[in-house]
């Protein structure tokens, strides 16, 4: 370990020597770790950060004035669709992507860097459950789902399979979310196809260029965004692991979808066929003002524009069917091939501009009182996943049904949306459709037959709550057997041993 004097010149050298300002005061144990915490940062990287953070800070925030005229919708031939298309396609590229599956090259790459903080609580996301019957967390949920899915691909190509789970931690997550997986027994998954790895940290930085003191002995970090994941690969040989299985597909997606398909056959299947080597799943804008990031082309270069850096007026643009011109929404799931991972870690990552995110950051004063500020005083920057967007050979952006594949949890029930209670509310909708479709009825508490048609009010609840595991079905497909032409009560649960209890 380096020494004191060593770690302070470098800070010198860095602009940044204030961070020890309180270093002879503090015992034998806080200093070490202090010392051991400021030692990897390099003094020119740490100086750039700081100054890019600030200068990034002063620039004005909104839509760039020429950015209206530069914006293009992605050509239809960029363009899928998971329904309303031809259902031939569908059944090839479904077809293609239970084959890929099946020969072991797709794997699914989970980015929970992220606390739960706006959720409310002080453990990963992942952890949380939003009060399904079953009591599932959204860890849970998406082990079950890589598990049927494996075996449906195993049952198609007559073979056995794995899609290993690669999850992107954080310094605040990885602990938490290791142990949470060893309690759980990994859901039944093989711990040697479940791999975590840890994002970088980076020091939040006053409006000024300072690096910020959360304490005496401790610099305010926060992890570089979910586009740290490139650096991350490269700092675990996450691809090298990859190639050394033979997986030559990645689906990458965010952890607070509770609707998320992992290695969805039939986005795999798409893409692969259309030799993308990069693509996104979008959803349609609900409306204009929607605060997701839009799928789009600027200078003929795919790419996901910011929703605060699309003017109003654009927003509201109508193409000539009268829906959103701009309606491809980003909703955080991607396919990568291996290949192109590989080269936006060797070439493409340092061009990768930081996005400003302007937080409340605690503190400690001149005097070394801890300080938990009332308004932003402090700049995280972050990378986005899909800032590599624009160095992909063959982009392809495939559309799916809201209702069926997003709902994000992301605020507290005291929001109007994104919350624990519309992520329920989504996944038990989604089930009672999926029932009523295999020819379940479902009976109200005084035997009357519900409504066979689904109909969900925005604030309310599904008329019959009918929860369905993943490791039963995977997307709606095989409930026929199980469900066709009987009567149940609300609540209705759908597991294996009720599965295998009215199986004919």
């Amino acid at each position: 370990m380096a020494s004191e004097r060593d770690i302070r010149a470098r800070l010198q050298r860095a602009g940044q020597e204030h961070l020890l300002r309180f270093c002879a005061e503090l015992a034998p144990g806080p200093r070490a770790a202090l010392l051991a915490q400021l030692e990897p940062l390099e003094p020119e990287a740490l100086g750039e950060h700081c100054r890019r953070a600030a200068a990034a800070r002063a620039h004005p925030s909104g839509p760039p004035p020429e950015l209206a005229a530069r914006l293009r919708p992605l050509p239809p031939e960029r363009m899928g669709t998971a329904s309303g298309g031809d259902p031939q396609s569908r059944r090839l590229w479904e077809e293609e992507g239970f084959h890929q599956i099946a020969l072991n090259k797709v794997a699914v790459l989970l980015l929970a860097g992220g606390q739960g903080t706006r959720l409310g609580v002080t453990y990963p996301k992942g952890m949380y459950q939003v009060g399904l019957p079953s009591q599932k967390t959204l860890y849970q949920l998406q082990a079950e789902r890589i598990r049927r899915v494996e075996q449906l691909a195993g049952e198609r190509c007559g073979t056995r399979c794995t899609v290993p789970w690669y999850i992107m931690t954080s310094e605040f997550t990885l602990g938490p979310t290791a142990e949470f997986f060893k309690e759980h027994d990994f859901f039944h998954l093989d711990p040697n196809n479940v791999v975590m790895f840890e994002q970088r940290m980076l020091p939040a930085v006053t409006f000024d260029g300072r690096a910020i003191l959360e304490r005496k002995d401790k610099v305010a970090m926060a992890p570089d965004g979910n586009g740290g994941l490139y650096c991350a690969l490269a700092d675990h040989q996450i691809l090298e692991d990859m190639e050394r299985r033979g997986v030559e597909f990645v689906h990458v997606y965010c952890v607070d979808n509770i609707l998320v398909r992992l290695a969805d056959p039939v986005f795999i299947g798409f893409c692969v066929l259309r030799g993308a080597d990069c693509g996104a799943k979008v959803v349609e804008k609900a409306y204009p003002e929607e605060p997701v990031g839009v799928v789009c082309q600027v200078d003929g270069v795919p790419q996901v524009v910011e929703y605060s850096e699309i003017s109003p007026e654009t927003a509201r643009l109508r193409a000539p069917g009268g829906g959103l011109l701009y309606n491809a929404g980003n909703i955080c799931n991607h396919f990568f091939t291996r290949d192109f991972l590989q080269r936006v870690t060797r070439e493409f990552e340092p061009l990768l501009k930081p996005h400003v995110a302007v937080k409340k950051v605690p503190y400690v004063d001149e005097e070394g009182n801890p300080v938990k500020p009332l308004k932003p005083n402090g700049i995280k920057m972050e990378k986005f996943v899909f800032d590599v967007l624009p160095f992909a050979r063959n982009f392809v952006a495939f559309q799916v049904l809201r209702e069926e594949e997003f709902s994000p949890l992301k605020n507290a029930d005291s929001a109007d949306r994104d919350n624990p209670s519309t992520a329920r509310r989504a996944l038990l909708a989604q089930h009672y459709r999926w029932a009523l479709q295999a020819g379940a009825r479902f009976l109200g508490p005084h035997g009357a037959q519900l409504p066979e048609q689904p109909s969900l009010p925005s604030s309310g609840e599904p008329a019959a709550v009918c929860e369905i595991s993943p490791l039963v079905s995977y997307s709606g497909e095989g409930l026929e057997v199980y469900l066709q032409g009987r009567e149940f009560r609300s609540p209705f649960i759908l597991d294996e041993n009720q599965a295998r209890a009215l199986q004919p």
